[in-house]
């Protein structure tokens, strides 16, 4: 463990990501101590610049909404899309791309054809699909993700699977007469976690991203402020209040951006041989 913080901290990168993707949840935890009551409320008159109120110190909305609080709360949203989104996906990807790599045959076929499937349809027009049909809402737009987001990991995993699969470790239990279940779950994924890992971290990204262009095109939760939501709104008066748009969509690029730091210093931490080989 003490190696893997050192690999982790000798790259600046990721060091940096930590940090951003910290504060970042630090404000979404503290946002209803930060500015109580509802985001949606009007608090000012209308298109109140920046730094001119220092009760408003990112400026208002078109009808007077603090756009602070609104980068605060829907920092919560995000990160709460982000997070059991990706969740969901690896709960549905490992075991499918774990139980074809390991019995590979049928098995194997049957699996990767229902992955292929959903790799054919573009994933963004599927998600508006599943949105627009159970209703705009944070758990609709969650399963959408979810639902996009499972075949890669499937994939990695059957890959990783598969050549675990030929190890003598895992011919020795098969040899013990153990389960197929207590081999996967005990010999085998154990050794394929490293790739999983960094794979979430940038599914993470990926989901805030598209969380985001689904609000953006009016299919977010209507009760609950998003980034998205508050850059779709603003689109209209861009060139009227800048601040609008801008702000959030900062938001959105820090997010982004340390999560995929993140995901690069974590794959340097756990495969430090791939990284000797790119140096």
């Amino acid at each position: 463990m003490k190696d893997f913080w050192h690999r982790f901290a000798s790259n600046r990168g990721g060091v940096i990501g930590l940090v951003l993707l910290a504060v970042v949840v630090i404000v979404a935890l503290t946002a209803p101590l930060l500015f109580p009551g509802s985001p949606w409320q009007m608090a000012q008159r209308p298109f109140l610049p920046p730094l001119e109120n220092a009760d408003f110190p990112l400026g208002t909305d078109t009808v007077g909404r603090n756009v602070a609080a609104g980068l605060a709360h829907g920092a919560r949203v995000s990160l709460l899309v982000g997070l059991v989104s990706t969740l969901a996906a690896l709960l549905i990807g490992i075991p499918i791309g774990a139980l074809a790599g390991y019995f590979g045959g049928w098995i194997d076929d049957a699996l990767m054809r229902i992955t292929e499937f959903f790799q054919t349809v573009p994933s963004f027009a599927l998600a508006i699909v599943i949105v627009a049909i159970f209703q705009p809402s944070v758990v609709s737009i969650t399963l959408a993700i979810a639902v996009v987001s499972w075949p890669p990991v499937a994939r990695l995993v059957r890959g990783d699977v598969m050549s675990l699969r030929k190890r003598e470790y895992v011919e020795a239990a098969i040899l013990q007469g153990l389960p197929a279940s207590q081999i996967i779950a005990r010999q085998v994924l154990p050794n394929a976690v490293s790739p999983i890992i960094v794979m979430a971290s940038l599914m993470v990204a990926s989901a805030i991203l598209l969380e985001s262009s689904l609000s953006f095109l009016g299919l977010g939760d209507p009760n609950m402020m998003s980034w998205g939501y508050m850059i779709g709104a603003a689109r209209t008066v861009i060139r009227q209040a800048w601040w609008l748009s801008f702000f959030p969509g900062v938001a959105i690029v820090i997010t982004v951006l340390a999560l995929n730091l993140i995901g690069e210093s974590l794959n340097d931490a756990l495969n430090p041989r791939l990284s000797r080989r790119r140096s």
